[in-house]
């Protein structure tokens, strides 16, 4: 299945083409200072079928609680981030499942670290919503 998907500015655009993975849910402290919310949603793809066509990417390794390290890749102009790469894995990448062009290609599977799980991550029933803007 091809899917494409970019950055908020649009300088960064890939295409993959491939089966898609699962999509896990992280609750880790890194994965929300990364994303600035209380979790990240990512989708497993395979490296080997998925492409940059345009943009610059920066990156930033760190090694979290696994022990692992693990390599985030983001827009150089917006600072979007786009997908993880792991050397213990490097046939995977991880993409940022809010990147993708078509939503509908995301299937949550799971959710990691939940132990880290903040208590604001869940959207309690009978909170005020809002279709559009609060306007």
């Amino acid at each position: 299945m091809a899917v494409t998907g970019g950055c908020l500015c649009g300088g960064v655009r890939f295409t993959y083409d491939g089966a898609i993975g699962p999509a896990g849910y992280c609750h880790c402290a890194d994965c929300r200072r990364c994303t600035g919310g209380a979790y990240t949603l990512s989708v497993r793809l395979l490296t080997s079928g998925f492409e940059v066509h345009c943009g610059s990417l920066g990156s930033f390794t760190k090694t979290g609680e696994s022990g692992m390290p693990l390599t985030r890749h983001f827009c150089s102009s917006c600072g979007s981030p786009i997908y993880t790469s792991s050397e213990h894995r490097p046939e995977f990448i991880h993409v940022k499942a809010g990147v993708m062009d078509d939503p509908s290609v995301v299937q949550p599977a799971h959710e990691t670290w939940t132990s880290s799980r903040v208590a604001w991550a869940e959207i309690p029933s009978g909170i005020t919503s809002y279709e559009r803007g609060r306007i």
